[in-house]
């Protein structure tokens, strides 16, 4: 397979384990794993070496508000960042936090979530971010899971935390604001034992103190974060700076490979949750290249708006997002009346035609790309050239519609919390991995672990199975969870859950899930994420679950389903 290269042979099923496929990785790794970049020991040492290269490159900005107006991006420097970074981590110690504790941010995305993770980085602290998507009381079992002592947290989410009291200040000491705090905050917070400080007051806490950077190793655990199971309570997965450190050179290499490197110009704009490992990487990505991040007002509504403020090179999306900005483009061309409308099918066509046929992207059609779809680019700002999709399916239409009309790459990714997100990516001027998410990352060993019961070979002449990977991506364990540890990493593979199918030319196809499949009383198996997808796509429906019931008649309700999906579509 041309972006693969075979490292081990596969094995036929025996001592009651299912038989596996041959072990690969990605053609540029073919002379081995890219070596760790020098001086990168920890995440403290991403940001501090960048500090030393470009202390005066612009490193977080946000829109200046003036007289309710959001106006240009304002930015602070790597090394007034950096001087913030070791003002709020004598903050932290002097609070009487000690290296190894457990330290909570929540709250959306900003220039003070990053300061409060850098100081943690800094100081050897665990960074445990705190979400409330897992569903209520989410907050309160992580701050008690994890044992949290202090919680950096968005003013306006400081009213959640308190709900949490009594129960979760047996471990929280130490409160702070992002912004400031109310009489009445104070008063509820001191009445438990705990102290509660504004962003700007806790900061000169730091002024007048002085405290030794611990020694940091490859190994320490640089986050935990929690991640929803498919039942029971959310894991903590436990991410080290080995895990973080060689991804980076992972990526680095991959994006050296395809001549689409990262460098300081590069900007990103920070929407996607912190709180998710899927951002967090890229953030480190390019603060590691002295790039700029700038930061989204929180509003999806004004994020468009952001975009074209900001011109970011890079965009990041979720599937949910893409799906949005394709329904959006779609109903301006409808709107722009039969000329335009026709001059729009007629360009799309011939340039996604010409993708097919093996064009590279800027080849492909430029006067269609400078005459049709150029107010497309410069809706996105005018200066993106990668779209990375990931944490979710992005659908096949919508992947090649953005590809010819964003002139732009557009590649989806796939990744887990456990693998510190990306693992596999497709690859720009690739046509033929539409739909696919590439080959493997060139930091990872890969191989598919045949599923019996669900009737994918992993040695068949189309090879399929659960997508097991290796490598020092991978974390460091469950927090307090050893036993699920043990469930889904064996012999040092883990055990994704998904079901991939390796196309002819090395990239990858997720094609089912392992877990999310019911045994119905008479013996047949079902997979219900196949039928999830495709009622996703009524508009009228925002989402949908379907749950397993114990009884035999469970198998009409999907025969029900089918029968009005198929109505519903044609």
């Amino acid at each position: 397979m041309k972006y693969l290269i075979e490292v081990e042979k596969g094995k036929e099923a025996r001592d009651g384990r299912p038989s596996v496929g041959p072990v690969y990785r990605s053609v540029f790794a073919k002379d081995g794993f890219p070596p760790p970049v020098p001086g990168l020991e920890s995440c403290w040492d991403v940001f501090r070496i960048t500090v030393e290269k470009y202390p005066d490159n612009h490193m977080l900005g946000r829109r200046e508000i003036v007289n309710g107006k959001a106006g240009k991006y304002v930015w602070q420097t790597y090394k007034q960042v950096y001087d913030k970074v070791i003002r709020i981590g004598n903050a932290i110690r002097s609070c009487g936090v000690e290296p190894r504790a457990k330290c909570g941010i929540y709250g959306a995305n900003c220039a003070e979530w990053i300061m409060s993770m850098e100081a943690c980085n800094a100081h050897g602290l665990y960074c445990v971010p705190l979400y409330d998507t897992l569903g209520a009381g989410a907050v309160e079992f992580i701050i008690c899971h994890a044992e949290v002592s202090i919680a950096f947290i968005e003013e306006k989410k400081i009213a959640e935390v308190l709900k949490t009291f009594p129960r979760t200040t047996e471990f929280l000491k130490t409160l702070v604001s992002f912004g400031k705090v109310t009489p009445e905050q104070r008063q509820e917070v001191e009445k438990f034992g705990l102290a509660i400080y504004a962003w700007d007051d806790f900061l000169k806490l730091g002024d007048n103190q002085q405290f030794e950077l611990p020694a940091k190793e490859k190994t320490d655990i640089c986050t935990i974060m929690y991640t929803s199971g498919t039942t029971g309570d959310p894991k903590g997965v436990m991410i080290s700076n080995e895990s973080i450190v060689t991804l980076i050179a992972g990526v680095k290499r991959l994006l050296e490979s395809v001549n689409e490197e990262l460098h300081q110009k590069d900007v990103y704009l920070s929407y996607l949750p912190l709180a998710h490992i899927f951002d967090r990487v890229i953030e480190e990505c390019f603060i590691h290249h002295g790039a700029s991040i700038g930061f989204w007002r929180g509003d999806v509504k004004l994020l468009i708006e952001d975009i074209g403020e900001l011109k970011p090179t890079i965009f990041c999306a979720v599937p949910r997002v893409l799906d949005r900005v394709y329904s959006g483009l779609n109903q301006k061309i409808s709107a722009g009346g039969f000329l335009k409308h026709t001059l729009f099918n007629f360009a799309y066509s011939y340039k996604l035609n010409s993708l097919r046929k093996g064009n590279k992207y800027g080849e492909a059609a430029p006067l269609f790309d400078r005459f049709v779809f150029n107010k497309v680019k410069q809706g996105l700002g005018g200066n993106v050239r990668l779209i990375l999709s990931g944490a979710a399916p992005l659908s096949n239409h919508v992947e090649a519609f953005l590809r010819v009309v964003t002139c732009a790459h557009v590649l989806q990714g796939y990744g887990l919390t456990e693998t510190c997100a990306g693992t596999f990516v497709s690859l720009p001027n690739a046509h033929s991995m539409l739909g696919t998410v590439g080959p493997p990352v060139p930091n990872v060993d890969v191989c598919l672990e045949s599923v019996p019961e669900m009737g994918y070979d992993a040695l068949s002449s189309t090879p399929r199975g659960e997508v097991c990977v290796k490598g020092k991506t991978l974390f460091s364990g469950y927090h307090k969870r050893e036993d699920l540890t043990k469930e889904v990493v064996v012999d040092g593979w883990f055990h994704t859950g998904d079901v991939g199918e390796w196309q002819p030319d090395g990239s990858l196809r997720i094609i089912d899930r392992k877990k999310n499949i019911f045994k119905l009383s008479q013996g047949e198996y079902v997979a219900v994420e196949n039928l999830e997808n495709i009622y996703d796509l009524v508009s009228a429906i925002d989402s949908v679950c379907f749950l397993s019931l114990l009884f035999s008649s469970f198998w009409h309700l999907i025969c029900v389903l089918h029968f009005y999906a198929n109505f519903l579509f044609h």
